[in-house]
């Protein structure tokens, strides 16, 4: 038999963090913490829906649409991409990106804002804070490695 490579889907995830050093976080159906973002878009022909232009732009554009915030993607994080099995046959590619508020002073999101089907909220939570949640181990090592390069 041929070798088969693996499918998994891509999702793009951002570390966001406010003037006060404050990372906005999303806590999703699991009652677990992580970082905004979603799954790259392929488009739909029979929608019209276009497919993401790159990773950089579906990222803001997730942001964006799950917490009302506008940023831009700025780099590729050190030690960002990884794999998340949340069972032990669904894994996805994780691809973190830290990203800029635009403009810096904008206010938080509403915390019981559920923007999205797939996210219970959001937060801003203060660093010092991010190693007591309940969140995948590579999020807050990607939290720590932006917030040490701002």
């Amino acid at each position: 038999m041929p070798y088969q490579p693996p499918v998994w889907p891509v999702h793009v995830k951002a570390v966001v963090l406010d003037a006060e050093g404050r990372v906005l976080l999303s806590k999703n159906d699991r009652e677990e913490w992580e970082l905004p973002g979603g799954p790259l878009d392929s488009g739909d022909a029979e929608t019209g829906r276009r497919p993401d232009a790159s990773p950089e732009s579906a990222v803001e554009r997730h942001v964006l649409e799950r917490t009302g915030l506008l940023v831009e993607a700025d780099a590729l994080i050190d030690d960002g991409v990884w794999i998340l099995e949340t069972t032990p046959v669904e894994r996805s590619l994780i691809v973190t990106y830290g990203c800029s508020l635009l403009p810096p002073d904008q206010p938080p999101p509403d915390p019981e804002d559920r923007i999205g089907d797939d996210h219970k909220g959001h937060a801003l939570v203060r660093l010092d804070r991010v190693r007591d949640l309940e969140m995948a181990a590579p999020y807050k090592r990607a939290i720590l490695s932006w917030s040490r390069r701002r």
